[in-house]
């Protein structure tokens, strides 16, 4: 009778096989193997008959274990089957099996969620990252929340499941850099930033879930990044050095607009057009960025923009007057689209260049990075204090001075040269004029004056911040600098001409102590030009009394006493 009746539970399970009714069937199970203990442990084979009927039932175990597999694999199988499946696998005792269905069922309807978008993926070329990040991260916090509700916290199933979100993460990375525009278009910048923000933002939401994948996220995004800057600010130094391509109608709808407008009478147009093409494609690429991107790429962004404001400041540079014995300045192979060539034309070009240095950058720069501060999205661990974004700020800016003090200093140089310089090569300011108390350029008696050549520098300067008046309008600051850098200039090219210090030292030519004297009332002088006129003095100062010293040295080691 026993047998008889374990038969019976056979034919029972064999109906409710063959009627796909799981739930009934696993009930069987449990239920014949309930009262037949010989079928959990490897039986007694000394019973043909328990023997094949133990075959029998586990062949029919096994088909129930094919069945389920079956459910779990279906394309179009609901949530409710796929649970009701998986629990029956692990009422088999199958659990690892049925964890990896559940990855492989949940990987299953991300890919076909995925291959149903990708087409479209070319109609949305900026924000298509965003909707493969929502489908992708969906999918992972549906996966972990019932991974959690079937299976527990076993640690062992956590770490199949983040495991499995990183491969995920992996192909989703792939993905969205084979469906990327081309890399050096302002879409892909767009696009890759619509990356970041998006993926990063999801996945700091998985973890209240238990899952970090924030830092492999940015470890697979960075080369995918990096390339994309790297071919956007290529195309960006292109464009910004190429004043024969510019779109007459952007330039006519801003430029009135723009503060560079205001050197348009007073220069080349092209020199005011290429400004306003620089800062135009500085502005395309900041608008592509997102928070995000500014957090985790801000300062290679920045350096980035550095080093296309330098380039465009040594095309500046090219565009000015260069010393003809100066030949790392002169690159007559180059092709220069626009000259410079009086006073007041490279005035009106270094007031563009320090407006796009003081004004114009900064404004547009700080005006993306502050949205790093004030998005809601980067209250995380992830975010930086506000004292490191002005530091890196900081250091911008003066990587951007560096680049207009080159600029500057061209200027600068050029411009005193030329003045101490004449056309036939003589120079206006030399050591002879302080050799003897006699001769046009000495003035010395009751009331001293300067020697003639202190006395040009002083008109020169006066002439030049007239016309800078004019020129930069409003622009106090840049006057200043200029002309207080042009008067270190003319210090400095006389503290370190050899040749004017060489004739004092050579004892076959005579001194006298008035030529000490008016040299150092020569000093004495262009020190009260800077203060005076307000420039900043300091260094001039100093330039000053390393001359005075080093001319009362070289005097008394001839023999000559400074106090006569």
């Amino acid at each position: 009778m026993q047998i008889i009746g374990k038969q019976y539970s056979w034919r029972i399970l064999m109906f409710l096989l063959a009627e796909h009714k799981v739930e009934e069937a696993i009930e069987a199970l449990e239920a014949g193997e309930k009262n037949c203990p010989e079928l959990k442990g490897p039986g007694d084979t000394s019973s043909m008959e328990l023997s094949s009927y133990r075959s029998e039932f586990l062949k029919r175990r096994s088909m129930l274990e094919d069945q389920l597999i079956e459910i779990t694999e279906q394309p179009v199988v609901s949530i409710l089957e796929l649970k009701k499946a998986l629990s029956a696998l692990i009422k088999l005792g199958k659990g690892p099996l049925a964890h990896q269905l559940l990855l492989k069922s949940y990987g299953s309807r991300l890919q076909k969620s995925i291959e149903l978008f990708l087409p479209s993926c070319s109609v949305y070329p900026k924000t298509f990252p965003a909707t493969l990040s929502r489908l992708l991260f969906s999918i992972i916090s549906v996966t972990t929340k019932e991974s959690g509700l079937i299976f527990g916290d076993n640690p062992v199933y956590t770490n199949r499941v983040v495991q499995w979100a990183e491969w995920e993460i992996e192909y989703f990375v792939r993905l969205v850099k084979e469906n990327a525009p081309s890399s050096e278009t302002v879409f892909a910048l767009g696009a890759a930033s619509n990356c970041v923000q998006a993926s990063l933002t999801y996945s700091s939401m998985l973890e209240s879930q238990g899952l970090k994948l924030s830092k492999l996220l940015l470890v697979l995004l960075l080369p995918y990044i990096e390339e994309v800057l790297e071919l956007n600010f290529r195309w960006a130094t292109r464009a910004a050095l190429d004043v024969t391509e510019i779109d007459e109608s952007l330039l006519l709808s801003t430029r009135s607009m723009s503060p560079l407008s205001a050197f348009a009478t007073l220069s080349d147009s092209v020199l005011v057009d290429s400004g306003m093409k620089f800062m135009d494609i500085i502005e395309d690429i900041l608008a592509q960025l997102t928070p995000m991107t500014v957090l985790h790429f801000g300062a290679n962004i920045l350096t980035r923009i550095s080093q296309l404001f330098d380039k465009y400041m040594d095309m500046l540079i090219k565009s000015l007057p260069s010393p003809s014995d100066d030949d790392n300045l002169t690159e007559l192979k180059e092709v220069i689209h626009f000259r410079v060539e009086t006073d007041s034309e490279q005035l009106a070009l270094l007031g563009l260049a320090f407006i796009i240095l003081d004004e114009l950058l900064p404004l547009a720069v700080i005006k993306v990075w502050s949205l790093k501060n004030e998005s809601k999205e980067l209250e995380s661990e992830n975010t930086v204090p506000n004292a490191s974004i002005t530091a890196e700020l900081k250091e911008w800016k003066r990587s951007l001075q560096h680049s207009f003090d080159k600029l500057r200093d061209h200027f600068c140089r050029q411009y005193v040269l030329t003045f101490i310089y004449s056309r036939q090569g003589k120079t206006r300011l030399n050591a002879l004029i302080y050799l003897s108390g006699e001769g046009a350029d000495l003035y010395w008696d009751s009331d001293p004056l300067p020697s003639l050549p202190f006395q040009a520098l002083f008109a020169k300067l006066q002439q030049l911040a007239t016309v800078a008046g004019d020129v930069l309008l409003g622009k106090e600051k840049i006057q200043k600098i200029l002309l207080a850098r042009l008067t270190e200039t003319v210090m400095m090219w006389l503290s370190e001409e050899q040749e004017f210090w060489d004739v004092f030292e050579d004892e076959s030519v005579p001194l006298c102590p008035l030529g000490l004297q008016q040299l150092i009332f020569d000093m004495h002088f262009t020190v009260e030009i800077a203060h005076f006129a307000g420039y900043p003095s300091r260094h001039v100062h100093q330039i000053a009394s390393a001359i005075i010293a080093r001319a009362i040295r070289t005097f008394s080691a001839r023999g000559i006493d400074p106090q006569r």
